[in-house]
């Protein structure tokens, strides 16, 4: 067969198809067990769609629906492997990794945050890393205590 009528690669479908992996943090990994269970059910997501891609008839369509999911099974695999599982507090004297923290702003608003793992954090629903400015400087800390972060003051109302 003539190699005029062959399907080559383009390099546009090459760059699409070879995407850098996802970053991995340098910080513990540390998981909630809500935590852990939404990164197996994130793995099992790209599977679901690497396998999806797989059915694709066309090569370069395949490479290039099945890049996202490839590399979101490599980081979903590693982030479980090296998934550091921290029991739901039981004590709320002071905050630590899964307590859920009620304090007021030097502006005057009330802000309700649980302490979870970097892969877990959504502050929209109510949820910031152990390693995001706020979260590092509420850690340790008790009912009263204010602690700075950046041009803002936080008081301490609840730990639960």
């Amino acid at each position: 067969m003539s190699t005029a009528f062959m399907k080559e690669e383009s390099a546009e479908t090459a760059s699409e198809t070879l995407l850098p992996d996802r970053a991995i943090s340098p910080h513990p990994n540390l998981v909630t067990e809500a935590g852990l269970e939404a990164l197996e059910l994130q793995l099992q997501k790209a599977r679901e769609a690497y396998d999806a891609a797989g059915a694709i008839e066309d090569v370069n369509e395949r490479r290039r629906q099945a890049a996202i999911p490839l590399r979101d099974t490599r980081y979903f695999s590693a982030r479980i492997r090296t998934a550091q599982v921290i029991p739901n507090p039981t004590s709320f004297d002071i905050v630590a990794f899964g307590n859920t923290v009620t304090f007021s702003r030097s502006d005057g608003r009330v802000q309700t945050y649980r302490i979870v793992g970097e892969d877990e954090a959504d502050p929209k629903a109510g949820s910031i890393s152990f390693v995001a400015p706020v979260g590092k400087s509420l850690l340790g800390k008790a009912v009263g205590d204010v602690v700075s972060v950046g041009d803002q003051e936080l008081e301490i109302i609840a730990i639960s």
